[in-house]
């Protein structure tokens, strides 16, 4: 294999998940990202990919890549900027270990991300958090299982990695009950829960299968563990059952990590302290909670009432006379 080969190997199997104690997911995006570049690449050098190295992959075959996956594949900035940080981790990877490509590094380091819109969190109310929750048919196994799921990924603002990975042990039933998850990028947090919630997860432990072979909390139909898109399709079909009894659901867009942000709008609206969310979900920086702060209006009208308006003249209009103003018209 060539020297882009063994290394590109050695970053996303051994670096990633071993070294850096990656998640599965950015693995999986990282490997994705190169797919997409040595696709492209293959196609610009017209050879095989095993016979690829590293000095090809340049700061202009990188941007002529950034370029196509926008306007051929139609990908966001958003999307632009997550393969380029993948790029240039791998490339970060290298300075180390092949400094002849040091130069080459620095140049793809150069390449800057696109400025992207920060648009306002989606979340759901209070009632239409409710109705979603009721949504479940609690006549069979499987209704029993996604009402646990989803009272589960509201009441501790999990990621969906974080949901589908949960294990039995992490659940502690001891009062009060906990559950011990893993985050993004390996930071661990324990978080206590609701009675309701324990007592849907042990309706749900109640009915588990109990000879499967997957350690996971919550298992599929065919009792192996949730995937990512599995949660994502239960949750997609309980939206639309509960949109009939809340219709303002038709107008969100809800996906997963929107479950996430109502946990931490309501954890922000119940105690106003950004620091309380922050540590509830496990961000890294208070700045990425700062999100929160935007879309809630109870700081800002907080704000809005403690100032004083300023004093305006109040004055009296006088519409102008409809003669003299003929008259001015026709002057001019």
């Amino acid at each position: 294999m060539s020297d882009l080969a063994t290394h590109l190997s050695a970053f996303l199997r051994v670096h990633l998940p071993i070294e850096r104690n990656s998640s599965q997911h950015t693995c999986d995006a990282y490997a994705y990202s190169f797919q997409l570049l040595v696709g492209f690449a293959v196609g610009n050098c017209r050879c095989k990919p095993s016979q690829l190295v590293i000095s090809q992959i340049d700061a202009p075959m990188v941007m002529a890549f950034l370029e196509h996956i926008e306007g051929k594949r139609g990908n966001s900035a958003r999307t632009r900027n997550s393969r380029l940080a993948a790029i240039k981790s791998f490339f970060r990877y290298l300075e180390c270990r092949m400094p002849a490509y040091l130069d080459q590094s620095r140049q793809v380091h150069a390449i800057p991300m696109k400025k992207t819109d920060q648009t306002l969190i989606d979340y759901l109310t209070r009632e239409e958090l409710k109705a979603l929750l009721n949504a479940p048919d609690l006549r069979t196994q499987s209704g029993i299982r996604d009402r646990a799921m989803l009272h589960v990924a509201y009441v501790a603002g999990l990621r969906v990695t974080e949901l589908v990975s949960l294990r039995l042990d992490q659940f502690d039933p001891r009062t009060p009950a906990t559950i011990h998850v893993m985050g993004k990028g390996r930071r661990e947090r324990v978080l206590p829960l609701w009675k309701e919630t324990v007592a849907v997860i042990k309706d749900w432990l109640g009915i588990r299968c109990k000879t499967a072979g997957d350690p996971e909390l919550f298992l599929n139909a065919s009792g192996r563990s949730m995937t990512r898109s599995g949660f994502e399709y239960i949750l997609a079909k309980h939206v639309e059952h509960a949109t009939a009894q809340q219709p303002s659901l038709a107008e969100k867009r809800i996906s997963p990590h929107v479950l996430r942000h109502t946990c931490a709008m309501h954890t922000l609206q119940a105690t106003g302290d950004v620091r309380k969310v922050s540590l509830w979900l496990g961000h890294a920086s208070m700045q990425s909670t700062e999100i929160y702060l935007r879309a809630d209006p109870t700081e800002k009208l907080e704000a809005l009432a403690s100032r004083a308006p300023p004093g305006l003249q109040r004055g009296r209009f006088r519409a102008p006379d409809k003669l003299m103003a003929m008259l001015q018209a026709v002057g001019h």
